[in-house]
């Protein structure tokens, strides 16, 4: 058993080695974070060698008992503190890491008082350990201490998503089984530190995995706030090239696909007389009537008063239809600053010009909203150049 048993140290050793080598390469771990994965696998690694020392050396003559006692006693110390590294790792700051931290320090001083008082072990005359008549206290420590981690485990869980937590709470499981089958079984079960080391492999794995799920989600959301015009909340400039390039990368364009140019009549007006928060109600204004009007495609904002709609299912009957349902929607807005608002609108059909890439699809819309533009300030009279 013995033999059987020194080897499954060993190789938990050769574990804990092996996760300490993976920190040391990920650069990605902040350095913090590296120096407590680091104390956590020294603390299993010290546990674990103190009650292997403590189980080989049992009943060797040779050994002195105080020696025997400062093993036992250092193994009782070190154990539930392995266990309360696994909690260290998530940086939960609340009452019951406090409480995990006092229970900690108590059995320490707990432990170190009974390696002279014979309350934990005693030796005998064979030179075998003997529980000491309040080894019990040290059995309520334990259970107190699984119960503490668990209810981290599970408040450290509700920081992920509910699909994501399971794998966490099968960790806790794992360890908590190991610790239980050694405690309660047979002492020919020794299963606590095989436990401890999976757990904290698992751990790490999971650390990894979900930092780095972290990691796509706020590149994500960064990539979102990018495409998204902060003031209108349609599609940005940036997003309006990037979907421009994808267009042309894919080839052909979509046999439905037309570009709508929209503008602002009147914009500068609005700015110079009213004041820029009335321009961009009116930018609001606009977007929420192109939202309105288009039941198909991708709105954005390509300058100031300038938006751009791609879609891939028009035809001419329906980028007409399209166009009158946006003059309706912009002829029923009205603001609190502004009271009007005047759109100027041209599309253009891939189905009339094939051979053009999407960017120059859109210059032909743009000249054709330059002519209602155009349209727009013959009948209202207003001189274009104060527009």
């Amino acid at each position: 058993m013995i033999n059987y048993y020194s080897s499954i140290i060993l190789l938990s050793l050769m574990t804990l080695a092996v996760l300490s080598v993976l920190i040391y390469e990920n650069a990605r771990i902040p350095g913090a974070d590296k120096r407590l994965l680091y104390l956590t696998y020294a603390l299993i690694a010290l546990s674990a060698m103190a009650e292997w020392c403590g189980v080989y050396l049992d009943g060797d003559a040779r050994v002195p008992a105080w020696i025997l006692k400062s093993i036992k006693c250092a193994d009782y110390i070190l154990t539930p503190m392995a266990g309360g590294a696994l909690v260290f790792q998530m940086h939960l700051s609340n009452k019951w890491q406090r409480s995990l931290n006092g229970i900690l320090v108590a059995n320490t001083v707990f432990q170190i008082v009974s390696l002279f008082t014979g309350w934990m072990v005693t030796i005998d005359a064979q030179n075998h350990y003997v529980h000491g008549p309040l080894y019990g206290v040290f059995l309520i420590v334990s259970m107190a201490i699984i119960g503490v981690v668990a209810i981290q485990f599970v408040l450290y869980g509700r920081s992920f998503r509910r699909q994501n937590r399971k794998s966490l709470y099968g960790i806790l499981a794992l360890v908590v089984t190991a610790i239980f089958l050694q405690e309660f079984f047979s002492g020919a079960i020794r299963t606590a530190y095989l436990g401890l080391t999976i757990g904290a492999a698992l751990m790490f794995i999971h650390y990894t995995e979900f930092s780095q799920l972290a990691t796509d989600d706020f590149v994500f959301q960064q990539q979102l706030a990018l495409e998204t015009d902060t003031l209108t909340g349609v599609y940005s400039r940036y997003a309006y090239s990037k979907a421009l390039k994808e267009y042309d990368a894919a080839g052909a364009l979509p046999e439905g696909f037309a570009a709508f140019t929209i503008d602002i009549n009147g914009l500068k007006k609005v700015n110079d007389t009213i004041g820029h928060e009335a321009g961009d109600e009116l930018i609001l204004g606009a977007a929420r009537c192109i939202r309105l009007a288009f039941i198909t495609g991708r709105c954005f904002r390509t300058g100031g008063d300038e938006f751009v709609v791609l879609t891939d299912s028009m035809n001419r009957v329906s980028a007409d239809v399209t166009l009158s349902r946006l003059q309706r929607e912009a002829n029923k807005w009205h603001g609190e600053k502004v009271k009007a608002l005047h759109l100027a609108a041209g599309y253009a059909l891939a189905e009339d010009y094939p051979d053009l890439t999407s960017e120059k699809l859109v210059h032909e819309a743009d000249l054709a909203m330059y002519e209602a533009k155009a349209e727009y300030y013959r009948k209202t009279g207003i001189e274009r150049r104060r527009r």
